[in-house]
């Protein structure tokens, strides 16, 4: 159990490790990606651990978790619990040979090695007292099933991977870095992301809807970050912000929000990508499809119906998953 200093300090912190001093129950993971400059090699590192119990059984682990967004493979690299370390404060974690930094990436993998350096600072969520992260004031709440973290919307890269002896140079290319950590993924959620705008320089976009305990209930909340170079656009349940209509096929999701910073639009393309393990309440065993080769159309228009952009975003990360049905029935809140 976390003592409640404890609890602040993390809570300020998204991008440090959550987990000191929790026995049971619990998961954290930060999803680590980089896109080559020419956008031809685009993989997502996955470093975290798990703590958990089945039936009486420990099914504590550590992992990284590797996806090939060109070919759509994706590797589960399981380690002891033991092999695992991570600063509370900042973004430091080590598992293995691996080690996962806001200065860059080692990769130990016989298959997969070498050194990817950040060239530029990180660009995270701005946190305050008041929003303290992409979460807003969700982030206070003690007992969510799932939250989440934005360390970087975007930054430079330098160096290279050798992929089967074969070397694959990053220099020039774009990384992004988000986290969970909690009890358990959401019952059913759309994910969505991009730093790779046409046109936009230094853009990214993430967005999520999910389903989320509250109480004995639940509800349909929703975080929508658009970053430009010059300010970060909020669409969410925490500011006002509703959704005109959220749809999706085999083909596509469709969604469209308004909110105080003006409506945006977004058309996702689904595409087939690579299985990845997520936790539920006992272990790491639930297989998530997600893609990095989506493209997002992106249309925001003002308050007095002036388009501000109107462009599309490559080298996507998308999942659609679980209850979905039951994702688009329930109630906003």
């Amino acid at each position: 159990m976390r003592s409640p200093s404890a609890f602040i300090r993390d809570t300020m912190h998204p991008e440090g490790f959550h987990g000191e001093g929790v026995r049971g129950g619990f998961f954290e993971g930060w999803y680590v990606k980089v896109v080559s400059h020419d956008q031809s090699a685009r993989w997502a590192f996955i470093p975290g651990m798990f703590r958990g119990e089945d039936g009486g059984e420990r099914t504590d682990e550590a992992f990284v978790q590797v996806l090939d967004g060109a070919t759509g493979n994706s590797w589960y690299h399981r380690y002891p619990v033991q092999d695992f370390h991570a600063a509370s404060g900042r973004f430091d974690v080590r598992v293995g040979p691996h080690r996962f930094t806001d200065q860059g990436v080692q990769l130990r993998f016989p298959e997969l090695r070498g050194d990817i350096e950040y060239t530029t600072g990180m660009d995270p969520w701005p946190v305050s007292w008041r929003k303290p992260g992409i979460m807003g004031w969700y982030a206070w709440m003690p007992a969510m099933e799932c939250y989440h973290g934005v360390v970087s919307f975007g930054h430079d890269l330098r160096g290279s991977l050798a992929i089967d002896g074969v070397d694959t140079d990053f220099t020039g290319g774009r990384g992004y870095i988000e986290k969970d950590w909690g009890r358990a993924f959401p019952a059913g959620y759309i994910w969505m992301h991009s730093a790779h705008f046409d046109d936009h320089p230094e853009t990214a976009l993430v967005a999520s809807v999910a389903i989320i305990p509250w109480l004995r209930s639940a509800f349909r909340g929703f975080i929508v970050g658009l970053r430009t170079p010059d300010r970060l656009r909020t669409w969410a349940t925490y500011n006002g912000s509703k959704e005109i209509s959220l749809s999706f096929d085999d083909a596509h999701v469709r969604w469209s929000l308004t909110g105080p910073d003006g409506r945006l639009d977004l058309v996702a393309e689904r595409r087939r990508g690579g299985l990845l393990h997520a936790p539920v309440r006992t272990r790491m065993h639930e297989r998530v499809e997600e893609t990095l080769d989506s493209v997002i159309e992106v249309r925001l228009t003002d308050e007095h119906g002036r388009v501000l952009i109107d462009t599309r975003a490559t080298t996507a990360g998308l999942e659609v998953h679980g209850e979905l049905d039951r994702l688009l029935s329930i109630n906003q809140r």
